[in-house]
């Protein structure tokens, strides 16, 4: 996007009398101040920017409980809308209209929430509560990456599998005081992988 050259001239204007008002209130004796001024700043300018983060336990745990319910909500959409409901209507069965179709949005929708629940996991370690209460389905968790395979191949219980496990989380961040609604990711999201 071209810079209009008004402000280019302001800019520099404003530089120019930056510097010059820095030199004129020297005195005679400033020389050594004026090289570790100039040290300093340009050790400033060369450090990356601190990214933000939170400062008390609380905060943090707060983050991960949020984290948690961002992420968990997503692999609940995400299976609702593309595992279960045609898993529900039939459309996973041999001979259905659009079997192929369902099962290849089954089949990503399945690589997303094991992803998305994989990440819930990781944020629940920040909550004392939460990690206690999800600690258990990590095996379950785990087994999901195999589900998307098994739907492919027209194991229908491996709806029902996602199903109980998407259940299961939300029954565990609801008794940690971190309860998980819906969400259906975007298509874009779901090429991401929700990152």
């Amino acid at each position: 996007m071209p810079v209009p050259i008004r402000r280019l001239c302001l800019a520099l204007a404003v530089c120019c009398a930056l510097v010059a008002g820095g030199t004129a209130c020297g005195n005679s004796n400033a020389g050594s101040h004026t090289n570790t001024k100039t040290a300093v700043t340009a050790a400033a300018l060369n450090q990356p920017a601190a990214e933000p983060s939170p400062t008390t336990s609380a905060e943090k745990q707060r983050f991960a409980k949020t984290r948690f319910v961002a992420n968990a909500g997503l692999a609940a959409g995400a299976t609702y809308e593309w595992i279960y409901k045609p898993w529900k209507a039939g459309k996973f069965k041999k001979g259905a209209h659009g079997r192929r179709l369902a099962l290849v949005k089954a089949g990503v929708a399945g690589l997303f929430t094991y992803n998305r629940l994989k990440a819930a996991e990781r944020n629940a370690k920040g909550d004392p509560l939460l990690s206690k209460a999800i600690a258990p389905l990590s095996k379950s968790i785990e087994n999901l990456k195999d589900l998307p395979a098994k739907l492919r191949h027209g194991d229908t219980g491996a709806a029902s599998d996602f199903n109980n496990v998407i259940n299961n989380v939300k029954d565990a961040g609801k008794g940690a005081g971190a309860p998980v609604q819906n969400k259906v990711p975007t298509a874009g999201q779901l090429r991401s992988g929700g990152q």
